[in-house]
């Protein structure tokens, strides 16, 4: 990725400057002069083309599957000549406006995360520079991600009250009987209760969805994650099975079933005395693996690595047999296909909408459970010889010769949908479907949008139409504070071809 800093005097993150400060001819000309321009030849205006706000609390520089569905799925729809903006938290001193790889404009803006990257919860606080970037840029969708963000839900609801078209992405499954998922329900309920059009990554997840938010089903999408294949490649040469190597990469958290790799490592390393596990990744739960460690005298046997920046991920990946995903709920889980597309055979948890990922024969499923685990990874041992690194990655990649895919077809009868599915130039084209649907979708006004929320609940319902209208009161009074006319819009800049390449390098003239 390639990061574009703008001068502090023309940034209101960094120098802390107002929006306004972003205004005005004599500040346009001193952002990227050299780097961007405006593209002859095409207008942001036409009818087939959309302008996107992607929020999240979740991007770069912080790693994981939202961060890259956001930047991989932002990219190839400006390949597709649509206009798509980010808006995300501060992270440290990046703040204020950057710009990354392919002239994606991302906003930091000035709110410090609360709690695991999220932002607090303000309900009104984001509504003012919210409204402004919608209004400069010339937004005609809003698209969410994430039902733990914070600023995700914020921005659709301010949204939705501003009039603007909205969709919504959930990356993740959540429970039903313990409070803390009976409180995040209500509040994802409250949040589709006027979105236009929902997206979730598996059927699993479309099913938790609409349990969780009452959202008719016809309303959302199924459009799985994808893979970077051009980025995750097989090792030049297959390895050796006199050592077999189990790599985990993870974030180091109960969620990802940590509590069940301690049981499962030393019973693997046990009854196999060839393998030995690589582990990459950090959290709070990384103290129990070193304690398992140094409890069966496996210093020798397993590698901790700590954090690792998603650039190494690959390097990681291709220095392994078998990858080893220890998930207790996953969506989809981006981390298996890349490590399919590295050539691993993958032993997984039974869980969510794993399943629904790769064919039987690339993956062995287990019950979350440290015995069927342990059975799993012998099973996948046993397999070992018969895995062709470079078969397995074109069966996910887009880039097998057509010899290579008439071979692969005869043992693997969906490979071609596969390949398709998991083309982010293809989750891209699906998307604009998608975002089609939601601008043909009809406007109401407010009495017809409070009374969706008033069927929420007996006291929910009457709580959620209160802070809709004062969240319409507020929208009113900004108006008249700075009516939409007085803000000025920015103009669309695209990169220039003399300055980048396809491969997401700067050059100078």
């Amino acid at each position: 990725m390639v990061v574009l800093d703008l001068p502090s005097t023309a940034s209101y993150g960094d120098g802390m400057l107002p929006m306004e400060h972003l205004s005005g001819g004599e500040s346009r000309q001193r952002i990227l002069p050299s780097l961007l321009r405006t593209l002859p030849g095409r207008t942001m205006d036409e009818p087939t083309k959309h302008r996107v706000l992607m929020v999240s609390d979740f991007f770069f520089p912080n790693f994981g599957g939202v961060e890259s569905h956001i930047y991989y799925l932002s990219q190839c729809l400006l390949e597709l000549g649509h206009k798509v903006v980010v808006l995300t938290h501060a992270y440290g001193s990046r703040s204020g406006v950057r710009y990354m790889t392919g002239g994606l404009k991302v906003y930091y803006i000035p709110w410090k995360p609360f709690l695991m990257q999220n932002t607090l919860p303000t309900f009104y606080g984001t509504f003012p520079i919210l409204r402004t970037i919608l209004i400069r840029e010339r937004i005609s969708i809003v698209h969410g991600h994430q039902a733990f963000s914070t600023l995700c839900h914020e921005a659709l609801m301010h949204a939705r009250t501003m009039g603007f078209k909205v969709v919504f992405t959930d990356h993740s499954l959540c429970g039903f009987a313990d409070i803390g998922s009976i409180h995040m329900n209500k509040v994802l309920q409250f949040t589709l209760a006027d979105v236009s059009q929902a997206i979730c990554v598996s059927h699993t997840s479309k099913e938790n969805t609409v349990l969780r938010s009452c959202l008719p089903p016809d309303k959302v999408f199924v459009i799985p994650n994808a893979v970077d294949t051009a980025m995750f490649k097989p090792a030049k040469e297959k390895l050796s099975n006199d050592k077999i190597i189990i790599v985990v990469v993870s974030r180091l958290v109960y969620r990802k079933g940590v509590d069940l790799l301690v049981e499962v490592i030393p019973e693997v390393c046990r009854l196999h005395p060839k393998v030995y596990f690589i582990i990459g990744g950090d959290g709070p739960k990384r103290v129990r693996l070193e304690e398992m460690r140094e409890k069966h005298s496996l210093q020798d046997r397993v590698e901790m690595l700590g954090a690792v920046p998603h650039a190494q991920v690959r390097s990681i990946l291709v220095r392994g047999h078998i990858f080893l995903n220890s998930s207790l709920t996953e969506a989809f889980c981006i981390a298996i296909l890349e490590a399919a597309s590295c050539g691993l055979l993958t032993v997984s948890t039974r869980v969510g909408g794993v399943p629904e990922v790769l064919p039987d024969d690339m993956i062995v499923l287990a019950d979350p459970i440290p015995g069927d685990m342990v059975d799993a990874v012998s099973k996948a041992i046993k397999m070992l010889p018969e895995i062709d690194p470079y078969s397995m990655h074109s069966r996910v990649s887009l880039s097998a010769d057509a010899s290579a895919l008439l071979s692969i077809a005869k043992s693997f009868r969906t490979m071609l949908v596969v390949q398709k599915l998991y083309s982010w130039h293809d989750v891209a084209r699906r998307t604009k479907i998608v975002y089609d649907s939601t601008l043909n979708c009809s406007s109401e006004n407010l009495l017809e949008r409070l009374s969706r929320y008033y069927i929420c609940g007996a006291w929910a319902g009457k709580l959620f139409c209160l802070v809709m209208i004062l969240d319409f009161l507020l929208w009113c009074f900004l108006e008249l504070w700075q009516p939409s006319d007085d803000i000025e819009k920015v103009p669309d800049i695209l990169p220039s071809q003399e300055h980048w390449h396809l491969d997401g390098n700067a050059t100078s003239d």
